[in-house]
């Protein structure tokens, strides 16, 4: 060979063999680098196998698998095939050696260069694109799983008459194998292209014809295949327009056939499909005609045609038929987009009743008492109180409470229920007192019971009212396992069970340790499941440490979420479980969804936005997990519960007509358990899942009308407001609380929202939802839709309104003195007796406290606001009732309530005079003279109650006894903080402004 390099050549180094020794060792590295390599595979495949089987879902792995598989293999094959043929079939029609051009000559040395490696060649090509193939195919298993398993839903779309179950089901699939078709013949044409060209079937340069006769038939025949799938694509286009997403200025975004679909692209679509057919035909009439003349014709009328027919006809149709006359062209089609997506998303049955916005009542007493009976007010706030049981129930650091608690309700000792905030006292590694690889998954394993409190009141200090608490958990809820290895906290593999003992709990007598006792997770008496384990966590301390022995088992997919999510793939699951006291067993109670993107006519929504709020945006877990982030059908179809202790996971079937569960149900059979099979017990604790009723109130902002032609016009538009209790500009979260609306008779466990009109911020409408399951109406919406004549203060203008009132914003800056911060809680709308109710509990993180008391109630009904140490206290003077004491007098006011017995005024007497050194005390301030202000006050209270309990006037007696309580409550908390701090300066101001706004009979 001639020297190329154009250069002087050095001597020439003769480069030697390595050694037998070095090429053994090298070859020994090789061979342990593939096993290592495979093992890590099969660690990770041998370890997700364990995992489902000991939560008793194998079936879900193996169908997952096995479906996996077969989708790989059989799509991998046929593109391998596809492309391999082709390939094969271009070089056997290669032309015989002639004459050689210049382009032969620089082709032929490609030619001579792969010609021993042609067979490699062909195989490596054609496993390359099979592989890709095939990778891309094991994902569309959810597809592949519907289709074959699909069951009707016996409601059809109203332009093609077909099943929705066609557009949910079928339709995917078919988009599916069109797309692989697609990927095939255009990679053939290509493959198919570039051997004829090396092999001289194609010409570029050379003199003569272009393509021999061979390459012209096999091309033509490609090109034929192609097109013939492109008129398959149009002639799915026509259904696919039933659930298109489009851009509808009058709506936002819209889904289904509008108009200029309806009119313009149907046909449009159809007379592409045949003219798709003919130039298919053209195409594959080369073979005897062995010309391209009439197929290039046919290719370019089809392309005219799609710019013409496709594109140019529906814009000229829109703007000179629909755009003149939009609303009545597009009012049919907004029928159909109306009735579709309200019942894609369960609101059909949305109950609007119009609604005053204004109380008529005049009768005071009535109001003072509809209030108690129409809602049980919840005060303690979920999403502000975790500090307050951290601090006064965490009991050791390595124990921590979620963020945000969880509100449900029990039944209460004397049959009543009540609504419960609750957390579990779970394990915080952050808390342990020295890190390391034993504590943290031997040692330290579990958190440790129930805590729980009333949510309708406070105690005098502002704490919560436990009802379950202490450590070891004792109060209303009875005997049940506490130990809790299964929570939103926990994150962190444990190994359980075997020699090492572990921390269960500390009380006056030590430490207490135990061992874990159930079957849950895997075991590790096995070297092969050891090891595959310390290759699937990086953990090789696990294959050889002295901790793990017999009965050993590793504990992860801790969270109850992950653990329904991993053994139902297909549901996409609420962002919030909750914990649950079920038959002496603490149960994470889990909401989860079917999905579907494919319901016709139905508008989408995009769930990750839609369920987003200002709890979401401060506290990422409790997103929602969604299998598919955009979708327009969703079911609350599956309730699952998730044992503390064991881990057990059980998924219990609630929406029994859903067709899209019956069809997972099909899919994975024996996965999902009868809705007959949920104890009483239970169902006591199932409750209607927040992220469901987050993404109907925000479809009904728009869907609440039925109208097309209000629908058009957006007059009737809301939104969601954003919280007005902080700055983070994101929607209210929905609010828990047992309350009755409507024709409702009684109380019941409620979730409830409100709606402002589009950019401004007055009321236009209550929304709530039966949330107690088990009773009839569960599920139920129904909207209270206030008057558009006159304006109703929304929650913003409420806010508003509490911060900027005088008396109000210089109580709240004395409980801001020093060095505290005031917390609002959750502002709760309660309607009342043709008004609306705002209640809103008023927290103060004073001096050194690092967590917030319950000091304040905010209440507003009709105009009238109050603000007092207790919600009675504010129901009594927003209301005006006779005889409330407890309503404080106007400032500079000091006259009391009168009394006819002289006893009862003398005592009433010493009360005002107590007072009014109270306030002398403050303006100094004299801190001893005003804590003996406050002692003398409260004695001459307890007189006054005395006294009039001694006479016949019962409704002063009682009016008093509610006063005494309400200033009790004032001085404890006032003598607790000066007893922690007589210089804590924003305890005082608290104590202040709380005296201030209770005390004077």
């Amino acid at each position: 060979m001639p020297d190329r390099g154009g250069g002087p050549t050095g001597p020439r180094i003769r480069v030697g063999r390595p050694s037998r020794r070095v090429r053994t060792l090298l070859m020994t590295l090789g061979v342990l680098a593939v096993l290592a390599m495979a093992f890590t595979m099969f660690a990770g495949f041998w370890t997700d196998w364990l995992w489902y089987r000991s939560v008793k879902y194998s079936s879900v792995f193996t169908t997952t698998l096995w479906t996996k598989v077969g989708l790989f293999f059989v799509f991998g094959l046929l593109m391998a095939a596809a492309v391999g043929v082709n390939i094969w079939l271009a070089h056997r029609l290669r032309p015989p050696l002639s004459a050689m051009s210049m382009e032969q000559q620089s082709l032929d040395r490609y030619r001579m260069g792969i010609a021993p490696y042609k067979r490699w060649l062909l195989l490596g090509i054609t496993a390359l694109v099979g592989l890709i193939a095939g990778a891309s195919a094991a994902g569309q298993w959810r597809v592949w799983l519907m289709w074959v398993n699909g069951v009707p839903f016996h409601q059809k779309d109203p332009q093609f008459h077909l099943d929705v179950a066609f557009y949910a089901f079928d339709l995917p699939w078919y988009r599916f194998l069109l797309g692989f078709g697609f990927a095939a013949a255009v990679l053939s044409l290509i493959a198919a292209a570039l051997t004829h060209y090396l092999y001289g079937g194609l010409r570029v340069t050379s003199p003569g014809a272009r393509a021999t006769a061979a390459a012209t038939g096999h091309l033509s025949v490609l090109l034929g295949i192609f097109v013939a799938l492109k008129a398959i694509a149009y002639w799915l286009d026509r259904y696919g327009l039933a659930v298109k997403s489009s851009d509808f200025k009058a709506t936002g975004n819209w889904t289904g056939l509008r108009y200029v679909d309806a009119n313009a692209y149907l046909p449009a679509k159809t007379i592409l499909f045949c003219i798709a057919v003919i130039c298919a035909l053209l195409f594959f009439a080369t073979l005897w005609r062995r010309t391209w003349q009439l197929p290039v014709i046919g290719f370019g009328l089809m392309v005219l045609s799609a710019i013409l027919i496709g594109g140019l006809y529906p814009a000229i149709v829109q703007k000179f038929q629909v755009q003149p006359n939009e609303q009545a062209k597009e009012a049919p089609y907004v029928e159909k987009n109306l009735k579709a997506t309200r019942e894609a998303y369960g609101i059909g049955g949305a109950d609007v009743t119009e609604y005053a916005g204004k109380s008529e009542t005049d009768d005071k007493t009535k109001l003072r008492d509809d209030a108690d009976d129409t809602a049980s007010i919840r005060l303690l706030d979920p999403n502000v109180v975790s500090p307050t049981f951290q601090q006064r129930q965490q009991m050791k650091n390595y124990y921590a409470f979620p963020t945000t608690l969880d509100v449900d309700r029990y039944t209460t000792k004397d049959g009543k229920d009540q609504d419960t905030v609750i957390g579990l006292r779970e394990l915080n590694l952050a808390g342990i007192p020295k890190n390391n690889w034993i504590n943290d998954h031997f040692r330290y394993t579990h958190g440790y019971g129930v805590v729980a409190a009333k949510g309708t009141t406070a105690d005098a200090d502002g704490l919560p009212v436990f009802t379950e608490s202490d450590l070891p958990s004792k109060g209303d809820l009875g005997q049940y396992q506490q130990r809790i290895y299964y929570g939103e906290k926990t994150t962190q593999y444990s190994i359980v069970g075997g020699p090492q003992k572990e921390i269960d709990y500390s009380d006056d007598n030590g430490e207490k340790t135990t061992s874990y006792k159930a079957k849950s997770g895997v075991n590790l008496s096995n070297p092969v499941n050891r090891a595959a384990y310390a290759v699937a966590f990086s953990e090789p301390q696990i294959l050889y440490s002295g901790a793990i022995g017999e009965g050993s088992r590793i504990l992860y997919n801790r969270t109850p979420k992950d653990r329904v999510e991993a053994v139902a793939p297909w549901l996409t699951i609420d962002g919030d479980a909750y914990p649950a006291v079920v038959d002496g067993k603490i149960q994470w109670i889990v909401d989860a969804y079917t999905t579907t993107n494919g319901y016709p006519y139905a508008s989408r929504t995009t769930l990750g936005d839609t369920t987003a709020d200002s709890l979401t945006a401060a506290n990422n877990q409790r997103a929602v997990v969604a299998q598919q982030n955009q979708v327009n059908y969703i079911r609350n179809s599956v309730k699952a519960t998730v044992d503390a202790y064991t881990g057990e996971v059980k998924l219990y079937q609630w929406d029994t007509k859903d067709p899209v569960l019956k069809t997972w149900m099909k899919a994975f059979p024996n996965t999902v358990k009868k809705k007959t099979e949920i104890s009483q017990s239970l169902m006591d604790h199932l409750r209607y899942p927040q992220d469901l009723f987050k993404v109907q109130r925000e479809l009904l902002t728009r869907y609440h009308v039925k109208d097309a032609q209000t629908f058009l016009s957006g007059s009737e538009v809301w939104q969601v407001p954003d919280d007005p209790t902080n700055q983070t500009g994101n929607a209210v979260p929905p609010y828990y609380l047992s309350m009755k609306v409507a024709d409702q008779k009684s109380q019941a466990f409620s979730l409830t929202t409100t709606f402002t009109p589009n950019g401004r911020d007055n009321l236009s409408a209550f929304m709530s939802v039966n949330a107690e399951a088990g009773t009839d109406d569960y599920g139920k919406i129904r909207i209270l839709k206030l008057p558009t004549s006159r304006t109703v203060d929304g929650p913003k203008q409420v806010q508003s309104q509490f911060n900027s009132e005088q008396d109000i914003a210089e109580s709240i800056r004395l409980l801001k003195g020093g060095d505290s911060e005031v917390e609002y809680g959750n502002l709760l709308t309660v309607p009342l007796d043709g008004g609306l109710l705002y209640v809103e509990p008023v927290y103060v993180r004073g001096g050194g406290l690092k967590y917030p008391l319950l000091r304040k109630v905010l209440v507003t009904y009709g105009g009238n606001t109050a603000f007092e140490d207790t919600l009675d206290a504010a129901l009594n003077k927003v209301f005006g009732a006779d005889g409330s004491s407890t309503e404080p007098p106007d400032e500079g006011t000091t006259k009391p309530p009168t009394s006819s017995d002289p006893t009862v005024q003398e005592a009433l007497d010493d009360a005002q005079k107590a007072f009014e050194a109270g306030q002398e005390a403050l303006k100094k301030p004299d801190w001893e003279a005003y804590a003996k202000a406050q002692k003398d006050l409260e004695d001459a209270l307890e007189r006054a109650e005395e006294a009039q309990s001694q006479s016949s006037q019962g409704s002063d007696g009682n009016d008093k006894s509610s006063d005494k309580s309400t200033d009790k409550s004032s001085d404890k908390s006032t003598d607790k903080s000066s007893d922690k701090s007589s210089g804590d300066s924003a305890d005082k101001s608290a104590d202040e402004s709380t005296d201030k706004s209770s005390a004077g009979g």
